[in-house]
C-alpha cells in the first residue's frame, strides 16, 4: 500500500464533532503504529526541497511530527502556541475564524533573521492557522520554505491562502 493509503486506512471519521454537520479525520490512532510514524516522517524528509534552518509546529497536534522532523533534521523546534500559553517576550498575529478571530504566539528569540522555516501541522483545512504563523516567521524576518500537512481537506482550498508564502506545500493525504 502507499503511504497515503496508510494514512488513510489509520485515521478515524469521528461525525459531529467538534458540532453537528462536521466529519472530524481524527489522526490519533497513526499514533499507535511507529512503522507508519517512521514512514510518515521520512514522507515529510522527502518532500523537502530546501534544509530548512528550524521547523515550526503550531498546536498542538503540529507538535507530534513537527518535533519528530526536527530531529531527524538536526533543526530547531519551535512552538507556535495560542494566544497566553508560552512564558517568555512573545509576538502575536490575530486571524479570521468562521467566527470571530483567534490569535496565536510564538516567542520573540526563536527565529533568526534570514533563516528558511517550514510550517508544520496535522491538518490543513482553510490555511488560516497556518498562514497566521507565516507572518509570525515573517514578522521576524524570516522566509517561510515551506508547509507540511499529515491530511488535506482539498475542498476547502486552503493551499490557496499559503501561496502568497511558500508553494512548496506537502500534503501526505488528500480529502
Amino acid at each position: 500500500m502507499s503511504l497515503e493509503s496508510n494514512i488513510k486506512a489509520s485515521i478515524r471519521d469521528v461525525p459531529d464533532f467538534p458540532k453537528p454537520g462536521i466529519m472530524f479525520k481524527d489522526i490519533t490512532p497513526i499514533f499507535e503504529n511507529q512503522v507508519l510514524c517512521n514512514e510518515i516522517t521520512e514522507g515529510f524528509i522527502k518532500a523537502i526541497s530546501v534544509k530548512p534552518n528550524a521547523i515550526v509546529g503550531i498546536e498542538s497536534r503540529g507538535f507530534l511530527f513537527g518535533i519528530l522532523l526536527a530531529n531527524k533534521l538536526n533543526v530547531p523546534f519551535i512552538l507556535v502556541r495560542k494566544a497566553g500559553k508560552l512564558p517568555y517576550k512573545t509576538i502575536s498575529h490575530e486571524y479570521a475564524l468562521e467566527y470571530g478571530t483567534s490569535k496565536i504566539e510564538m516567542h520573540t528569540d526563536s527565529i533568526k533573521k534570514g533563516w528558511n522555516v517550514l510550517i508544520h501541522d496535522d491538518l490543513l483545512a482553510t490555511g488560516g492557522t497556518a498562514d497566521a504563523a507565516a507572518h509570525l516567521v515573517e514578522q521576524q524576518g524570516a522566509k517561510v520554505s515551506g508547509f507540511s500537512f499529515v491530511v488535506e481537506l482539498g475542498f476547502l482550498n486552503g493551499k490557496q491562502k499559503l501561496n502568497i508564502h511558500s508553494n512548496n506545500i506537502t500534503c501526505l493525504a488528500q480529502y
